[in-house]
């Protein structure tokens, strides 16, 4: 991999905040690229050793719009825009923060929905997005084909919060299982009522 080709990425201008990227005024273009997201406090647990970092944020996660070629609709804007302010049914990110933040936030993943099929984190959805908004931070690059240099960055990055292409990383089995307890405590719980 050359480095040059992931420059937006690596040693971006900014890193753009979750105000500035739900404002009515969004920086994040609508085209396919390759997002990356950098944290100011980094979730418990997550090691970040061999992490990259950018003015004292850890870049922990990097992700792709659309995900592959045939993907019709979804591009940066919308899919960063989700990641903000969606839920973890709609957001592999959000999911995964919600489950190494639960303790710490006191939430928890829930059956959602008339058929209790969605997991969210419920009313402990607005807590993320609190948590995110004052620790994550976003940058990304325009491509019209992500899905090719995803794969690149994961296998040559350490970025502990990525699963798919990443399960040469000593994060992959503590990850993989929490989330999957989580999913199974959630399945044992009753469907979520809350407005």
């Amino acid at each position: 991999m050359d480095a040059s080709t992931f420059e937006a990425i690596l040693y971006p201008t900014r890193l753009w905040s979750r105000p500035e990227v739900l404002a009515r005024n969004c920086p994040v273009p609508g085209m396919a690229g390759v997002y990356a997201w950098y944290f100011r406090k980094v979730p418990p647990g997550v090691p970040i050793e061999g992490c990259h970092r950018v003015e004292g944020a850890t870049l922990l996660y990097v992700g792709i719009s659309p995900s592959k070629p045939s993907s019709s609709g979804q591009q940066l804007k919308e899919r960063v825009r989700q990641h903000y302010n969606s839920n973890a049914f709609g957001s592999t990110l959000r999911l995964t923060l919600g489950c190494l933040l639960a303790n710490e936030l006191g939430i928890e993943l829930r059956r959602v929905g008339s058929s209790g099929k969605r997991l969210t984190f419920a009313d402990g959805e607005q807590a993320l997005s609190n948590w995110m908004e004052a620790n994550a931070l976003v940058t990304w690059m325009e491509t019209p084909e992500p899905w090719v240099l995803e794969p690149q960055l994961i296998s040559q990055l350490s970025l502990p919060l990525n699963l798919e292409h990443n399960e040469s990383h000593p994060f992959y089995p503590i990850l993989s299982e929490l989330r999957k307890s989580w999913r199974a405590r959630a399945r044992e719980l009753p469907v979520w009522g809350g407005g």
